[in-house]
C-alpha cells in the first residue's frame, strides 16, 4: 500500500528555515526520512491500532491524516466520533503535528468555531521520542478530563465549573447534533 502515496515535498522555503534558497541534497534526504518516519507510523498504526480511534491519509498526502475519535464512554462524547485533522510539518517529528477538530466539540479546551485545541495539551511536553499513538492518547484524555484552568473557550470553562449538570447536557446534545 505504501507504494500509492504521493510523497508532496514542502516548498523550498519550508526547508530548514524560511531561506528562499533551493534545497541541496541533504534537505531533499532528510525529507525523506521524516516521510519514512510517518509511512512507519502508519503502518505501525494499522498494525496496531488504538481501540477508540482510527486514522487514514487524506488525498494520497502522507503529511494529512484524519483520525476518527470515538467519545469515551461515561463522558458527554460518548456515542459520537470525531473527525481531527492532523498535519505534519517538514520539522517532524521534532516538531508535533497540527490538530485541528473537524467535528465540532462542546469542550473548553477546543475553539469552538475553528477546532483548534489547547496548545499545552501536545506541545508542553512534545519530544521526538512521542508520535500520532501518544497524541490520539492525549486528546482522549481531554475529553476524559477537561482542563477549565486552561481554556479556549472561556464561557464554556466557566459554564463546567459553576454548572457541571448543564455543561455535559450541552456538551452531550451538542455531540448529538455534530458527531458522527
Amino acid at each position: 500500500w505504501i507504494s500509492s502515496f504521493t510523497i508532496s515535498k514542502p516548498k523550498p522555503s519550508a526547508i530548514k528555515g524560511n531561506s528562499p534558497r533551493k534545497p541541496v541534497i541533504e534537505d531533499l534526504l532528510e525529507l525523506e526520512d521524516v516521510d519514512k518516519k510517518i509511512m512507519k507510523e502508519k503502518s505501525s498504526l494499522d498494525k496496531s491500532p488504538p481501540d477508540f480511534c482510527r486514522f487514514e491519509i487524506v488525498n494520497e498526502d502522507i503529511h494529512h491524516w484524519r483520525a476518527f475519535l470515538t467519545g469515551p464512554p461515561k463522558t458527554p462524547y460518548a456515542g459520537g466520533t470525531f473527525v481531527i485533522d492532523f498535519n505534519f510539518p517538514a520539522q517532524y517529528p521534532f516538531k508535533p503535528p497540527e490538530i485541528i477538530f473537524a467535528t465540532k466539540i462542546y469542550h473548553p479546551n477546543v475553539k469552538l468555531d475553528t477546532g483548534e485545541i489547547c496548545n499545552d495539551l501536545v506541545n508542553e511536553n512534545w519530544g521526538p521520542t512521542l508520535n500520532v499513538r501518544n497524541c490520539a492518547e492525549i486528546l482522549k484524555d481531554m475529553m476524559e478530563n477537561p482542563q477549565p484552568d486552561h481554556p479556549l473557550e472561556a464561557a464554556i470553562a466557566t459554564q463546567m465549573l459553576e454548572k457541571p449538570k448543564e455543561f455535559e447536557k450541552a456538551a452531550a446534545k451538542h455531540t448529538k447534533q455534530h458527531a458522527m
